[in-house]
């Protein structure tokens, strides 16, 4: 995949350089340097939870580093992780073990009598005062079914009660684990729905295009809220991948793009970091969970700063 040289075209906006500024707009921000308090000694621990996202999965390569390693080597924290892949809100608190257990997770710790929830709250416990961050990755396996209802929207609604409810609850039974000042920042995810432009064919029909704009509105009406709102119940933070990643760039924009021609810059920025337009495959795939790990390393930063 590359970025063209810049073009206009009548009835769009085509620049090569619109879709690197997407990718790389938050960069400028990421570069100052972290607290002193990141690179001492304590606190040690870097603490992740979550789906598959949280463990960095990719197709066909399984575990990678994802964003979690990004941010453990950034901070200076020792990374903990406790992510599951194919975790729900309601797994994560209900379901004793990882039933998707995979090879090669970076940090991972195994909890086979308890649920994930659980056996993070124990750690905490067992290091309090030495936990440097928290970061929590779930919430998308609630509401991936939804792509294919025939009201997607009124779907992800009645998921997001759900949501609400059980990452309140997380965020709750973290904070009361870890204490009151260490940082609890939730992750949201890019929304891969916005390939459906050039996934599995091209040109898309309009029931996709339409399931495109209907995810949009998902995410930023229904559940990057509740999930700013879970969070912040507790003290934490919401990371929004999905604006990170362009999602709420006008699809009028576009831009060329190999192998898929002129297609709206949302879509473009999606197809470069996940492996949605190539495979089908909701996943990040590196540049994408590098990204997401530069995020988390900035917000991580400006709490310390606040």
């Amino acid at each position: 995949m590359s970025i063209p040289r810049a073009r206009r075209r009548r009835g769009g906006f085509t620049a090569g350089g619109a879709l690197l500024a997407i990718l790389c707009a938050v960069t400028g921000l990421l570069a100052a340097p972290l607290p002193a308090q990141a690179a001492s000694k304590t606190p040690t621990y870097y603490v992740s939870l979550g789906d598959s996202y949280a463990v960095g999965y990719q197709p066909g390569l399984g575990a990678t580093p994802g964003y979690m390693t990004y941010v453990a080597q950034k901070t200076h924290l020792t990374l903990a992780n406790f992510g599951c892949g194919g975790a729900t809100t309601t797994s994560l608190l209900t379901t004793v073990g990882c039933p998707v257990n995979l090879p090669h997770t970076a940090g991972a710790v195994t909890y086979p009598t308890t649920t994930q929830a659980t056996a993070a709250e124990a750690f905490l416990t067992a290091h309090r005062g030495h936990i440097g961050l928290i970061t929590v990755s779930i919430g998308g396996n609630d509401v991936t079914s939804c792509a294919t209802r025939s009201n997607p929207v009124s779907c992800v609604a009645a998921a997001t009660t759900a949501i609400a409810k059980n990452v309140s609850t997380l965020a709750a039974a973290l904070r009361a684990a870890a204490g009151p000042r260490v940082p609890l920042i939730g992750l949201t995810y890019p929304d891969v729905i916005l390939g459906s432009y050039v996934y599995p064919t091209q040109p898309p029909s309009a029931a996709r295009v339409t399931l495109a704009k209907v995810s949009v509105l998902a995410f930023r009406s229904l559940i990057n809220p509740t999930l700013v709102k879970a969070y912040g119940s507790a003290g934490g933070v919401l990371v929004d991948v999905t604006a990170a990643t362009g999602a709420y760039t006008s699809l009028t924009r576009t831009v060329r793009f190999r192998p898929y021609g002129t297609i709206p810059l949302p879509v473009a920025s999606v197809c470069s970091l996940t492996w949605f337009c190539a495979r089908g495959d909701i996943h990040a795939n590196t540049r994408g969970y590098t990204l997401m790990g530069r995020l988390v390393v900035a917000r991580f930063t400006a709490m310390h700063r606040a």
